[in-house]
Order: C-alpha cells, then sequence, then structure tokens
C-alpha cells in the first residue's frame, strides 16, 4: 500500500504566521534591559504617559459596580457605540448610527475582523507600503493575497492612484487605506485622499481605513477621512480606529468599526463567538476617553511634537540618515540605505535588519527594521518614550555612525 501523507502536527495556516516584528524587538531590548544593559528602545508603538486620570477614576467607580461585572452586548454598551458615533462625525465627518458600530479588543481586533468579513480565498487587498505589520498576516489568515504597493521617502510615503490603478486586477475586492501611517507618520494631504477614495468608489473596491491616529497630527495638518472626502464611499468602506493612542490607553484594548450594516451585522455574528463583548469596566473608559475633557490628550499631542522635531533634527545630522518630516502618529521612517555596505565597528550592514542589529549590539539602541513593514533600507523609530531618553539614543547613534 502507498505511504499516506502523514498530518501537520499544528494548523499550516497558523504556523505560517511570522511574529509581530515591533513587538519582537521590543522584547528582546526588554530582556537586554532586564540584564542590566542600558537599552534604549524605540521599538513599540505605545505612548509612555499613563492615561489620563478621569479615565482611570471611571474604571475605578465602574470595578465597583456590580452592573460591570456582567457581559455586556457582544457589540459593545450602547454609551459607547453612541460615544463613538459622536466621534466618528466629529472626526471624520460621516454621520452614522450606533447601530453602524461594533466595539472590538483592540484595533488588532478589529483589523483581523474586518478582513476575516470582507474576504473570500483568492481574493485580493492592495497594501500601500510601508506597511504595518499585522497587515499581511491578517490578510493572510483570511485567504486573501496582499499586493504591495510601494511608495518610498522621495513620495512622502505616499501612494498615487496610477500606482494603485497599475496594481488593480480582477481579483481586486479591498484597498488598505491608513493616514496618519504607521510606521512613516505620513499624512495623506485632501486632494491625494478624495482622487483615492473616488478611484476605489468608481471601480467597486471596498476601503478598510485604519484612523487610530486621526487625532495625533502636526502643524496644523488635519487627517481627512477618505469617507469625508468621498462620502459616496461610505456603503464600501471600514473604519477601523481606538483609544489606545490618542488617550494612552494601549493595555485597555477597546477598539472599534464603523461601517454599513450588513458589514457591521457580519461582524457582530463572527465576534460572537471569536471573543464575546470587551471588557465591561475598559469600555466604561473609554466613554470617559471620549466624552471627557480633552485637554490630557491635547497634552500628549503636544510633547509628541516637540519630540517629533527632535528626532527628526537629530537623526538629520548622521550622514545617510534621510528623515522626511512626519506630519502624524509617533514614528520617523528614516531611509538609511546610504548606510548599508559601509563598515562600522568591523561589521559591514548589508540590510537593514543587519544594521538594526548592529545599532542594539554596539549602541545599545532598539529600531525596527524595514523588513518588518516592507523592502530593506528603512528604519522605524517611535518617539513616543521620555525626552532624556529619546536625546540620549540618537546621540549614540550619531557617535556609532561617525566612526
Amino acid at each position: 500500500m502507498p505511504e499516506s501523507t502523514p498530518t501537520p502536527r499544528l494548523s499550516t495556516k497558523i504556523s505560517a504566521i511570522a511574529e509581530s516584528a515591533t513587538l519582537k524587538v521590543d522584547a528582546k531590548a526588554k530582556a537586554l534591559q532586564a540584564q542590566g544593559r542600558p537599552v534604549i528602545s524605540y521599538a513599540a508603538g505605545e505612548p509612555d504617559f499613563p492615561t489620563p486620570e478621569h479615565i482611570v477614576e471611571a474604571a475605578l467607580v465602574a470595578a465597583r459596580d456590580p452592573k460591570a461585572h456582567r457581559y455586556t452586548p457582544a457589540a459593545g454598551l450602547p454609551d459607547l457605540r453612541a460615544a463613538i458615533a459622536e466621534k466618528t462625525l466629529r472626526d471624520s465627518g460621516l454621520e452614522v448610527d450606533p447601530s453602524r458600530v461594533i466595539v472590538t479588543n483592540g484595533g488588532k481586533q478589529s483589523v483581523y475582523e474586518a478582513f476575516q468579513v470582507l474576504l473570500n480565498p483568492g481574493d485580493e487587498v492592495i497594501v500601500p507600503t510601508p506597511f504595518w505589520t499585522t497587515y499581511p498576516e491578517a490578510i493572510a489568515l483570511a485567504d486573501g493575497v496582499a499586493v504591495d504597493v510601494f511608495a518610498d521617502a522621495s513620495q512622502n510615503y505616499q501612494v498615487t492612484v496610477e500606482q494603485l490603478e497599475a496594481a488593480r486586477t480582477p481579483r481586486t475586492k479591498v484597498l488598505l487605506f491608513v493616514s496618519p501611517s504607521n510606521p512613516t507618520g505620513s499624512v495623506y494631504p485632501p486632494e491625494q485622499t478624495k482622487a483615492i477614495g473616488e478611484w476605489a468608489l468608481e471601480h467597486g473596491i471596498w476601503v478598510i481605513t485604519d484612523e487610530i491616529y486621526q487625532n495625533l497630527t502636526y502643524d496644523g495638518v488635519r487627517a481627512t477621512s477618505i469617507v469625508e472626502a468621498v462620502p459616496e464611499l461610505a456603503e464600501q468602506t471600514l473604519l477601523v480606529n481606538g483609544v489606545a493612542k490618542t488617550y494612552a490607553m494601549t493595555g485597555w484594548r477597546v477598539g472599534w468599526t464603523v461601517g454599513p450594516a450588513d458589514a457591521i451585522k457580519a461582524l457582530g455574528n463572527l465576534q460572537s463567538h471569536l471573543s464575546g463583548n470587551v471588557n465591561n469596566i475598559a469600555q466604561r473608559a473609554a466613554i470617559a476617553a471620549l466624552t471627557g475633557p480633552q485637554d490630557a490628550a491635547e497634552a500628549m499631542r503636544e510633547a509628541f511634537d516637540r519630540r517629533r522635531k527632535l528626532i527628526v533634527g537629530e537623526l538629520n545630522k548622521i550622514d545617510g540618515f534621510e528623515t522626511p518630516t512626519p506630519q502624524g502618529a509617533f514614528y520617523v521612517y528614516p531611509d538609511v540605505t546610504a548606510l548599508l555596505g559601509r563598515t562600522f565597528g568591523g561589521v559591514t550592514p548589508t540590510t537593514s535588519l543587519e544594521l538594526a542589529d548592529l545599532m542594539l549590539d554596539q549602541a545599545e539602541v532598539a529600531a525596527v527594521p524595514g523588513e518588518a513593514f516592507g523592502p530593506s533600507g528603512y528604519l522605524r523609530f517611535s518617539y513616543a518614550l521620555g525626552d532624556d531618553q529619546l536625546l540620549e539614543g540618537v546621540q549614540r547613534l550619531q557617535r556609532l555612525f561617525a566612526s
């Protein structure tokens, strides 16, 4: 008898998932810090501020309320869905009924669920690149195909309609649109956002727009939502957002998706089996974040702005760093291709992955290499860390690359 093919021990789909590169670098940095090494990490996209006090207080009040010890509807507390609808109108220019909102365990769950609900096997998703490291994995888990469209520093990391059209095929189902961007901090201007939205509308392409950084913009720039630029696009758009970045609430795990009624119904069905409701107490904290005073959030934004200017100026003092000035989020994404092939401390890196290892080994500075977000030749630095550490880390790099 012919030998049978052995059954894989684990799911081949799950086994193919790569660990989050940003979390991997951050974990390595923290492990070295635990060993006593003075590593400065620019790896994690996480504000270093405490959650504002009035939000914490709302959670404490909720924790003492027996009603908050119970399940909520899988789609979220009605009051929170209403607050999200109000925020969506205020910041994204889209008026929606709260029934078109679903609350998720952070923006990452929203991203995962969005691709699960929209994609069939073989459907293509156009992914402007550089991209957040989770997007390709979430697409693959939904049996979709990621189609990368790369825009480099000379384009301010912003793709054009012409590039998108060149990537479109009969299998194109979804466009991923992220502004402000992780990892680049780039913010699309309103006219380019409108042109891209009109292109998606013309070709019947769904849009997943990740707006998690929309309130973190600088230089008087406003992040124009694609559904505000092209209102007719709302019936084929899922908006992903959350409280994590604006309110320093990364660990609270509250995100959401806003979209057409049929898609939200499907998302609710999925979530009812996947996770049920988000933590009841965290939801009540999120209500306080969205409806309460915004002065603490504004103070954090102003601090990020100050750090943004500092890190761009200091990195651009390094020969070989080309660092565009970002107008959103809390990342810079320098092009470091000019450093590749040069020797530092007896090591000659040929990729940004090797360059990041060199920086960690010789300067005790952690940054995420471009391979995590697309092509090699770039580094992502988060400036969501203390001012003193931010400057000290860059000065270490100045000394390293001057040698």
